[in-house]
């Protein structure tokens, strides 16, 4: 079936005539040279993208020969997002209010977000409580520790202390030769255990994840660009992820639904896909806001260029796929509200 489909979407493309006038502001569309342009640009900002030839069978006639799509590999992804994704929200909204046409994102937990609020669980379920059910604040408890001891249990002093401290010292020195003797004995199976303790923590160290192939071709259909996705095990074998595996690094609003499994055009075996057919609006509307920024800042001037193009695609991607580490450097605020 996938394969069908692709035959379908091939055909498509193929009698679908190249967009050659710019759209970029207007519709949020890009020509094949803008295309090309754009990633120029990512590629020269963002070293671990570079450009890709792929099969010559395959090459698109509406590109240059050695820039057919983009790709950047062994992209890190150090947790599933089917495991962290709390409730549905709306951007910027309250629970209850009108739904302005902003996308909805699920909420995702970062690790250290997620590690912050079991210890405030462990804090909350070990709370002490007074005969009123109310929580007892730190200070009091001390107080309380301090009122339970009783006399004459604990009569140590800072003088006992010391004294004991003073008898201990006073004992032959030849107690600490027959210490150092013990240590010449034992160091080789001191140096074995220290060896075996390295190891292990080193192994424990070390962080299995899983890793991505990410490309990006131009669809001459939808005229954008496409991310595409290939997933490898964490368990050092390369195994390729299947797409049910993959689906549990999308957020689950988009999963099998506008991120889908089909054939890469210029590489072989299944990926995901992000679907292009709302890339462009989406886009026009990124790129409609960020231009009022501009006029409506100091510099007051135009607004993001057509190299800018990937670096604000690449961010608005990024909320569909949020673990999926690639590179985009830019710090874009890209804005969806109509």
């Amino acid at each position: 079936m996938p394969s069908l489909l692709s035959n379908l979407k091939s055909a498509r493309e193929w009698v679908t005539p190249t967009l050659k006038s710019s759209a970029f502001l207007s519709r949020g569309v890009l020509t094949p040279e803008e295309f090309v342009a754009a990633g120029d640009e990512l590629v020269y900002k963002c070293p671990t993208w570079t450009w890709e030839a792929g099969d010559p069978a395959k090459r698109k006639k509406h590109l240059p020969a050695d820039k057919q799509f983009l790709m950047t590999r062994n992209v890190p992804c150090a947790a599933r997002v089917s495991e962290m994704e709390n409730v549905v929200a709306v951007s910027g909204d309250e629970a209850g209010e009108d739904d302005d046409g902003d996308w909805l994102v699920s909420q995702v937990l970062t690790a250290e977000e997620q590690r912050k609020r079991e210890e405030k669980a462990l804090e909350d379920e070990f709370d002490i409580l007074d005969d009123e059910g109310e929580v007892v604040a730190t200070g009091e408890v001390e107080k309380k520790v301090a009122e339970m001891k009783i006399g004459g249990e604990d009569s140590s002093t800072p003088e006992a202390d010391a004294g004991a401290t003073a008898d201990a010292a006073g004992g032959d020195d030849d107690e600490y030769a027959d210490m150092a003797d013990f240590e010449d004995d034992a160091v080789l199976e001191d140096e074995a255990a220290v060896a075996t303790a390295d190891t292990v923590s080193d192994n424990d160290n070390v962080v299995k994840v899983r890793s991505y192939d990410v490309s990006i071709t131009y669809d001459k259909y939808y005229q954008t660009p496409r991310v595409w996705l290939t997933g490898y095990a964490d368990d050092g074998s390369r195994r390729p992820l299947t797409g049910e595996e993959m689906m549990q690094d999308v957020i689950s609003d988009y999963a099998n639904r506008t991120v889908t499994v089909e054939n890469h055009p210029h590489v072989s075996g299944p990926h995901a896909s992000v679907h292009p057919c709302q890339h462009g609006a989406v886009m026009k509307t990124i790129v409609r806001n960020l231009t009022k920024e501009s006029e409506n800042g100091e510099e007051g001037s135009g607004g993001p260029s057509v190299e800018m193009y990937l670096f604000i695609f690449l961010k608005f991607v990024s909320s569909m796929i949020p673990t999926i580490s690639y590179d985009f450097t830019m710090d874009v605020s890209a804005s969806t509200k109509k």
